[in-house]
């Protein structure tokens, strides 16, 4: 189970780096909309994944309060999911 929610955890990290990078400055300085199309819903999907593993996995790891807030927070920040795997995941 926690190899399957590394693996969400890098494609939604990567996926919202696409959008965040590429995505969003070519749809509205070159209006230029098949970035998001392409990775929008795939991104959405690992998102909704990616909180829904969370709460199953802080009852299988025994994760605190804080340490599930952090999981959570880090989905919505840029690079989190990474910090996240490196902090909390690889370790175990």
């Amino acid at each position: 189970m926690l190899i399957i929610y590394r693996i969400i955890a890098f494609f939604e990290g990567l996926s919202f780096i696409i959008l965040i990078c590429i995505g969003v400055p070519l749809k509205y300085f070159f209006q230029n909309d098949a970035v998001v199309k392409y990775f929008g819903m795939p991104h959405g999907i690992l998102f909704i994944s990616y909180v829904f593993l969370s709460v199953i996995m802080k009852q299988k790891m025994l994760w605190s309060t804080k340490t599930f807030i952090i999981i959570l927070i880090a989905a919505i920040l840029p690079f989190g999911t990474f910090y996240t795997d490196f902090k909390y995941l690889r370790n175990n």
